[in-house]
């Protein structure tokens, strides 16, 4: 607006009715008769209506729809992949579990493989022994058996060389005549 004298002239008048009264009135600005309250209502019919004719509320709940979807998607995937972490986590304790029991039965068969290594070491030790002793027995007797046959042979030979010598000295050519002569009576 601009400030020309009619402005003035008006305000000046409103100005005198203000003091004569002791109140003012107060004036509200109009747009084509209406009052800011209702070119506000209207502005406002008329960008709701906007909206409804371009569709704004279905892609506002088609987006949020979308939203809804995806999110979903995520918890799903979310959970899926907490059960198969929880699938591995089991899968691991069990082989973890297996493993220790793996482990103690080995160490257990270690421990039987050892003993029964040990024992028939011992075993074999011992049947060792035990043949080594009959050998060494065995040639004791051989051995002994040698010595008594030695023995006789020694004495067979000294009887029969005393024989002899016996025979020599105390039968002489007579008695093997007679001897013969015996002998030969008998056939």
């Amino acid at each position: 607006m601009a400030n020309t004298p009619e402005v003035f002239a008006t305000d000046a008048a409103q100005t005198e009715a203000v003091v004569e009264h002791g109140s003012v009135e107060h004036v509200e600005p109009e747009l084509f008769g209406l009052a800011p309250f209702q070119v506000v209502a209207l502005a406002m019919t008329v960008l709701i209506l906007i909206a409804i004719w371009k569709k704004v509320p279905g892609m506002i709940v088609g987006g949020l729809d979308n939203k809804i979807a995806a999110i979903k998607r995520q918890l799903d995937e979310a959970k899926a992949l907490r059960a198969e972490a929880e699938a591995l986590r089991d899968e691991y304790r069990r082989k973890v579990a297996g493993a220790e029991k793996d482990a103690e039965a080995m160490l257990a068969n270690a421990q039987r493989e050892a003993d029964a290594i040990v024992a028939k070491a011992e075993d074999d030790s011992k049947a060792m022994v035990e043949r080594r002793k009959r050998m060494a027995e065995d040639k004791i007797a051989a051995a002994e058996r040698e010595a008594v046959e030695d023995v006789r042979a020694r004495a067979a030979s000294a009887a029969a060389a005393a024989a002899g010598k016996l025979i020599a000295e105390k039968h002489d050519a007579d008695a093997d005549r007679k001897l013969a002569d015996e002998l030969i009576a008998g056939i």
